[in-house]
């Protein structure tokens, strides 16, 4: 199989093992050919293992992307760890979800996680473990931790809104004047 699939042999063999769920694993292609992997983890905890096994080759980790998933009439959360090796993108997704609140913190693995996984317990209230560097970012620390998640609609947040209508909005859900 690895022989169509373009992409480091080993790496896809290892990451493979952390997949083990149905529909866990999709391997695809762009027009031009660009090779594209995506592994959905069995758990959280196996991103530790997942960035050694990119981080060996020499893969660089590009971004992490956290989301909401809808199911069940339960809210998840969901990051996605883009990895590039060789021209081929390794998608590892952790999900995160009530028998699995968190994700361990690759910033020992990979430097430039740090302000992802930051980020990613600011604005969206994710619990990263074992980070080296919990500070806040941007908010004022007495604004609760996935505060913007909570109160601002993604299709505002994408439009750039930084207006005092945003901030009235974060302010009014802590029950607060601006």
């Amino acid at each position: 199989m690895h022989d169509i699939i373009k992409g480091n042999p080993h790496v896809l063999e290892g990451l493979e093992k952390l997949c083990t769920g149905k529909k866990a694993i999709q391997h695809t292609q762009d027009s031009f050919g660009n090779a594209f992997h995506w592994f959905l983890l069995d758990e959280p905890a196996l991103i530790v293992e997942a960035a050694k096994i990119l981080h060996d080759p020499g893969a660089r980790l590009a971004m992490i992307s956290a989301y909401a998933v809808r199911g069940d009439d339960k809210k998840f959360q969901n990051a996605c760890y883009e990895f590039v090796l060789e021209g081929t993108v390794y998608n590892v997704t952790a999900h995160m979800d009530e028998q699995h609140p968190d994700v361990p913190s690759i910033t020992p693995i990979f430097a430039n996680a740090d302000w992802h996984e930051r980020e990613m317990m600011e604005l969206f209230g994710i619990k990263i473990t074992n980070h080296p560097n919990p500070r806040r970012l941007f908010l004022d620390e007495e604004l609760d931790k996935g505060m913007l998640a909570k109160t601002v609609p993604l299709s505002v947040m994408m439009n750039g809104a930084s207006s005092s209508e945003l901030w009235e909005m974060i302010l009014s859900d802590k029950g607060e004047k601006a």
